[in-house]
């Protein structure tokens, strides 16, 4: 009877370590946080991907609001796709001398192309970097309505990231040599480059264990994190005037060496893909409302027509073959 006894409370005993371990298992898990942790690379990236579009395809939208929450959609589509470069092109001439504004201006923007660049920039930004990098401001409006992108660079402040985004303070460190930076930490960060207040730098954090009074920091250009580490490290904005100047102003030496444009005459992307070579710099051109034939169509300094516009690119891509509806919009084909 005795020994009965002892099993049983064995038994009970073991029952209880076993649900106590799994509940502490489970407690482990904050569900709630990040599952898809951005971590250093063995190797880093030196391959880039740019995604031209035109301003003009929130014309089509009928609201502020609908117009922000386009273009919300379209910035987490590049960042999910480590997306490097974004370009914004004008789609037809006339509208590029019509839409000119005042940058100073506190006003809605009349051109798409602005509108568009700005929300970008914003949603790319650390959110700890956007009241000083960015006034009030009629388009971002809706802004905070937003989905966040979350990139590897949107560092938590108890985060030990390599790298952070910073920008440059008005207070000077005691020394007088350098600058101070707020990047979103308990202290500042103290770099001994001399660098104007506002301007946004790259950080390569030394230390976060350090007792001074600053964290000391060097600054790096915006892609270290991403050739080093491969760490993506978001998107660069750049405004073109037409379709021609999306090629000829390329930021890279060299320009693009395999570029694809989107149509639904062109070839279904599951035979596309197969042809595509390695690349250093990958360039993919999306179409408005009228496709990409338009936008070529009207540029004047490109010497093909609508009818030719495939001989622009290296591969001329139907990214939704089969469609099932009459026109894709351009936020569905990126």
């Amino acid at each position: 009877m005795g020994d009965k006894n002892v099993r049983k409370k064995r038994k009970r005993s073991k029952e209880e370590t076993t649900s106590n371990s799994q509940s502490t298992k489970v407690a482990e898990i904050n569900y709630h946080k990040p599952s898809a942790i951005a971590k250093p690379h063995v190797r880093g990236r030196k391959h880039t991907v740019s995604v031209a579009l035109p301003g003009s395809i929130i014309e089509n939208a009928q609201s502020l609001e609908l117009k922000t929450l386009l273009a919300g959609q379209l910035a987490r589509a590049f960042a999910i796709f480590n997306v490097d470069e974004v370009v914004i092109f004008n789609e037809s001439i006339h509208k590029t001398n019509r839409a000119v504004e005042s940058p100073n201006t506190s006003d809605a923007s009349t051109n798409p192309n602005v509108f568009l660049a700005r929300i970008f920039q914003y949603l790319e930004t650390p959110q700890y970097l956007r009241k000083s990098l960015f006034p009030v401001h009629k388009d971002l409006q809706y802004a905070g309505l937003l989905n966040p992108l979350d990139c590897p660079h949107h560092v938590r402040q108890e985060e030990k990231s390599p790298f952070r985004e910073g920008v440059v303070i008005e207070k000077k460190p005691p020394s007088g040599d350098g600058a101070l930076v707020n990047a979103g930490l308990k202290k500042y960060v103290q770099i001994q480059r001399k660098v104007k207040p506002g301007v946004r730098v790259t950080l390569d954090m030394q230390n976060y264990s350090t007792q001074a009074k600053y964290y000391q920091a060097l600054v790096v250009s915006p892609k270290t994190p991403r050739e080093v580490a491969g760490l993506y490290w978001g998107y660069d904005i750049r405004m073109a005037d037409s379709i021609s100047k999306v090629f000829t102003h390329s930021p890279y030496p060299g320009g693009y060496d395999v570029t694809i444009g989107t149509s639904e005459r062109g070839l279904s992307i599951d035979d596309a893909l197969s042809g595509i070579p390695e690349f250093n710099h990958l360039l993919v051109v999306f179409g408005g409302l009228g496709g990409l034939e338009a936008a070529i169509d009207a540029d004047d300094d490109l010497k093909c027509s609508a009818e030719d516009a495939d001989a622009l690119f290296d591969f001329w891509v139907n990214t939704c073959p089969n469609q099932g509806s009459r026109t894709i919009r351009t936020e569905v084909a990126s």
